[in-house]
């Protein structure tokens, strides 16, 4: 069973919507790859990220902002003689994002991207208080190419 391409938008956006977490892949300060799984918010091309103000990923978005989102869905394992170690496999549906890490300053934008983010994982209205909008980073990245490939679907 040979992977597929994925093309179509719809698809693409289908398995961001699904996905519980993301993989936010950059380059660091030596050059070097650095991935970290993040929770993330999805809406009209942009995708939307939090965390602490200072740290490693902080350092390196603010040098070098062009980065690699991973989402992966339907993970099943699956085989086709139980036996046969090769015959094993496991069926997904994975999108990569690339972009740039663009930071956000504004008080009113958090706020929006703060509800994306948690409409990503429960419905509801929230309120955010004023040291949570302070004290925390928030950065989107606007997708600037889709690829995806699905495997046993």
């Amino acid at each position: 069973m040979k992977a597929r391409a994925i093309f179509e938008k719809a698809e693409f956006i289908d398995v961001i919507q699904r996905s519980q977490h993301c993989h936010l892949s950059m380059v660091d300060l030596e050059g070097k790859p650095y991935v970290i799984p993040m929770n993330f918010g999805y809406k009209d091309d942009t995708i939307y990220l939090h965390g602490a103000q200072h740290g490693k990923k902080i350092d390196i978005l603010s040098r070098h902002p062009d980065v690699c989102i991973n989402f992966t869905t339907d993970h099943l394992l699956r085989y086709q003689n139980e036996s046969v170690a090769c015959s094993w496999s496991m069926k997904y549906r994975s999108v990569l994002c690339y972009g740039q890490a663009e930071f956000i300053k504004d008080s009113a934008e958090k706020i929006a991207a703060f509800h994306i983010v948690m409409a990503q994982y429960t419905k509801g209205e929230f309120k955010f208080n004023p040291p949570s909008i302070r004290e925390v980073c928030v950065w989107k990245v606007n997708v600037l190419t889709y690829e995806g490939r699905a495997y046993g679907y």
